[in-house]
Formats: C-alpha cells, structure tokens, sequence
C-alpha cells in the first residue's frame, strides 16, 4: 500500500511531467504572422481567416497571427521591414519593389483573375469621363490604383489624369456617401451600394475587359527568411491549401460566408459573393496559380506604363516566383 508521502509524490511527478510536455509541445509550435489587404480585410485574404478559424493553421502544428494591412502594398513593405513573414500583396505591386528596389521578395502561392470593376454612381458614364474627377482607390500605389491603370489605358488616360482618393477598403462607402462618383470596386461591393443607394450602380468596366491576361496577387515572403524557417513556411500554405478546398465546396458555404464577416459584409451577402469568386477561380485550387505567362505579362506591363522606372532591370520570372514551397505544402495538405 501507498503511503500519502507516495501518493503526493507521485502526483508531484506526473504534474511536472506534464508540465513539461506541455511546455515542449508550445515549443515545437511554430509562430508566423501574416498580413492580409484592407481594413476591414478584401475578400481575397479571406482564405487566411478560413484556415485560422477552421483550425487548418493548427491541425499543421503552425500558429499564424492575420494582420489586416490598409494595402496590400503596405502588407508587402512591411515584409520588407521584417515586422511580417508573409503577405498577399498585388503582382504588380511586388513587380515594381523588386525591379526598382532590388528587394528579394519572393512569390509562392499566386492569384490569377482579379475581380476589379470600374463603377460610378452616376449611370451612362465612360472611361473618358474619368477625366479630372475623383476616384476611390485603396492608397497610392495600392492594388487599386494599380488596377485603375489598367482601366483608363484604353482611353488614353493616365492615373495623373485623374484625381486619386485613398480610403483604404472603403471606397464603397466613400461612394455612397457622395464623396466621390467613380471608384475601383471588388464584386462584393455591388450589393452592398446598390441595397444603400437604391439604385443600380453603372459599371464602366471590368478587368476582364481591359486586361484578360493579367495576375492578381502574390503570397509573399522574404527570401532568406523563407530558406531558414521553410518548413514552418510549407506547413502554413499547406493550411491555406486546405482552406481553399474548404471555401469551394458548396457544402461549406454558410459556414465561409460566416467567417467572412471580418470583411465587414454581412453574411447574407458573403454567401452571394463567395460563390461568385469561386466561379471566376479568384482562389485556386488545383494549381499555384503562378503561371509564368500570366505573371510575365505584368512585367511587361509594368514595363510600358513606367511602373518599373527606366534603367531598372524589370525582375525575371524565375527569381520572382519558387513553386517548390506550393508544391511541397499541396502534398502535405494531401
């Protein structure tokens, strides 16, 4: 028989025990922050917040703080700056801070078919009429000012033609409350102006008309930072993988359009949205979405709009972007 001398040091033992199983088990977690565009957060970065809240990021033994940035551009400097691991930042905004800057960023998960339009509040309006006036955008040099180039090309206009208006993700609502006529929207800002003004919002255009071969954004991460702490890397796109194939299927649609509500949308609207995004393949599922041609086309872009600046080598394809840290994260989410 155990005397209560044994029985209290047994259980003094199985108590540091634990204890230090506990501790290691905190210890073999890896920690990673990750921004995302907009306050509130765009609903691109809305696969992020999946894998947090589905536990994704967990189930890999990885913890990832989501911080909204109030660009995606913001996002990327702050990576820069060593204050972030990773980000999802506009293609062509990754594209000019390396061509200019020399900054070794690099691209590992990619989104190909962006869901930009060209709106106003005021119906019959055309590119032209963009001319002088204000137009909503994200910040300058932000993912809609980027997009709002490509807008006004075919009109012969220039992002200096017209007068840019930074509100973060709230262009939307500078719009509804007559601050400005013409904004650069997401799809999952027509619902919500047109219920708020009770009217049609006139779409002068969307991407796909200006520009149907283009690429939306990049997750990205610092190089050398990315080759030390890669595993930690894989594990956490590997949760982004599985909280893509949790977003398309149509099973789990209330449950995403519930999540969504960081975006600030209710999720009445959310569960008309998602689905919308899905059939545009705005986040992939099947691949990297790192397709050399579209990427090289920003590039190229970038190149004869100015936004790579004359006498700077505009970034190859192949230093941009490493597909084996997707490749490897798909197999793990296998």
């Amino acid at each position: 028989m155990k005397t209560p001398a044994r029985i209290a040091c047994s259980c003094l033992i199985a108590c540091l025990s634990t204890g230090a199983q506990t501790r290691a088990a905190d210890a073999q977690v890896e920690r990673l922050t990750m921004a995302v565009p907009g306050v509130p957060p765009v609903f691109s970065g809305l696969l992020a917040f999946v894998a947090r809240d589905q536990g994704f990021f967990k189930k890999h033994g990885i913890e990832v703080e989501v911080r909204p940035f109030d660009s995606g551009g913001a996002a990327a400097q702050a990576v820069v700056a060593g204050g972030i691991d990773f980000s999802l930042s506009p293609t062509a905004v990754i594209v000019r801070m390396v061509s200019n800057g020399n900054v070794d960023l690099v691209g590992i998960y990619g989104m190909e078919h962006p869901d930009w339009l060209l709106g106003s509040t005021e119906p019959g309006k055309k590119c032209g009429d963009l001319k002088g006036e204000g137009v909503g955008v994200d910040s300058v040099g932000g993912a809609r000012a980027v997009a709002l180039g490509e807008f006004l090309r075919p009109c012969g206009l220039k992002p200096d033609d017209v007068k840019l208006v930074s509100v973060s993700s709230n262009v939307g609502a500078a719009m509804i409350g007559g601050q400005i006529k013409f904004g650069v929207l997401h799809i999952d800002d027509l619902p919500v102006l047109e219920e708020q003004m009770g009217k049609p919002v006139s779409v002068i255009s969307s991407f796909r008309d200006v520009n149907p071969l283009t690429h939306y954004n990049l997750i990205i991460a610092n190089r050398d930072r990315l080759k030390q702490r890669r595993d930690a890397y894989v594990r956490a796109l590997a949760a982004l993988v599985e909280a893509v194939r949790f977003m398309n299927d149509p099973r789990n649609t209330a449950r995403v359009a519930q999540i969504a509500t960081v975006t600030g949308r209710t999720a009445k609207v959310a569960a008309d949205v998602v689905p919308r995004l899905e059939k545009i393949e705005f986040w992939p599922v099947k691949s990297d979405g790192l397709t050399r041609e579209n990427i090289e086309r920003v590039i190229k872009v970038e190149q004869q709009t100015g936004g790579i600046r004359p006498g700077k080598t505009p970034v190859p394809y192949d230093r941009l972007v490493d597909a084996t840290v997707w490749k490897d994260a798909n197999a793990l989410a296998k």
